[in-house]
């Protein structure tokens, strides 16, 4: 595989244009990485448009207002609302850029490797569709039902990036798994029962009291405690299947780093516990009233947010035990006749 060396004397600029005209395998692999990044981060921005109430800052969708596509003056949504939701917009161009980035230096990597291509390709791709479904979130007048898939759709780009970090750091081999079958089986159950918990997160979340904004539905066929505690089970559950995970990986031998990941895991799992337990006391329970304290209110507010964003990392915690489970070597060069 070609390796391009870097040529540290160029400024910034240069650098980072030559990161995606010229790339290497580890500037591929550098934007693979910030297109994670990206689009963990337009997950927390958007529980910051959600939790200060401004999912409608913007009252609709391509414009800012019916007359504007800036925010300007509006009499039933404050300046500040319009910024907050405006800002957001404005930052789907930056993952945007980031994905365009990692499929101009896919195409461009020599020698050229297909996968990689298709892999690079989902990310714009998958920006657009997050621009269109945000829009329609924003015309349906924040829907519970498609603020959840505008997350999970977030959750699926990271894992497109993700993987295609990975794909970038490994050759194009077949796969030889470094773990013991049992671990493989309860690995992809853990896998499974994480996306579980994201999907029921988000109807946790369609039915709690941060709807983005006053005028919009909430999820009404589950009492919250009761999703909730669904919620929670799957995240015990998971917690379950990581410590499982290295007992069997203690009596397998797996590979250090494997068992580092799992590590990791456990402790961002057991992190997003502390976090979901700690606001949910605090909201105590929601019936449209509350008898909280306004700084009990910000404290539950501001924890929303952490654990949200906290459900990123954990997806890519996961993602990496997942991963980190095998390698793929070159494929040797044929033999030259003659």
């Amino acid at each position: 595989m070609a390796v391009t060396t870097v040529d540290k004397s160029k400024n910034p600029l240069a650098r980072a244009r030559d990161a995606v005209w010229n790339p290497s395998t580890a500037s591929l692999r550098l934007l693979a990485l910030a297109a994670v990044v990206v689009n963990a981060g337009i997950i927390l921005t958007g529980g910051v448009v959600r939790l200060t109430s401004s999912g409608l800052g913007c009252p609709t969708w391509p414009k800012c207002t019916g007359e504007s596509l800036v925010p300007s003056a509006h009499p039933s949504h404050s300046l500040f609302n319009m910024l907050i939701e405006f800002g957001n917009r404005m930052l789907t161009f930056l993952v945007l850029a980031v994905a365009v980035s990692v499929f101009v230096a896919a195409r461009r990597l020599r020698p050229q490797r297909r996968e990689l291509v298709v892999l690079a390709l989902l990310q714009p791709l998958g920006v657009l569709l997050q621009a269109g479904i945000g829009g329609i979130t924003v015309l349906t007048k924040l829907n519970p039902s498609t603020v959840s898939i505008h997350y999970l759709c977030s959750s699926a780009l990271i894992f497109a990036a993700f993987l295609l970090y990975v794909r970038v750091g490994e050759g194009d081999g077949p796969v030889r798994v470094l773990v013991a079958p049992p671990v493989r089986g309860a690995t992809r159950l853990l896998t499974a029962t994480v996306v579980a918990v994201l999907i029921v997160g988000t109807l946790v979340t369609g039915t709690g009291p941060h709807a983005g904004d006053s005028a919009a539905d909430r999820l009404t066929f589950m009492h919250l405690h009761d999703i909730t505690r669904i919620h929670s089970f799957l995240a015990w559950a998971t917690v379950v299947l990581a410590v499982v995970l290295l007992v069997l990986m203690a009596r397998t031998g797996a590979p250090a780093r494997t068992r580092r990941a799992v590590h990791l895991f456990l402790g961002a799992v057991l992190l997003q516990g502390v976090i979901g337990y700690a606001q949910f006391f605090l909201l105590e329970s929601f019936d449209g009233n509350t008898d909280l304290s306004t700084t009990a209110v910000d404290v539950q507010t501001a924890l929303v947010g952490v654990h949200l964003f906290g459900s990123a990392i954990l997806w890519i915690a996961a993602l990496h035990v997942l991963f980190s489970q095998r390698v793929r070597a070159e494929v040797p060069a044929a033999p030259v006749a003659g």
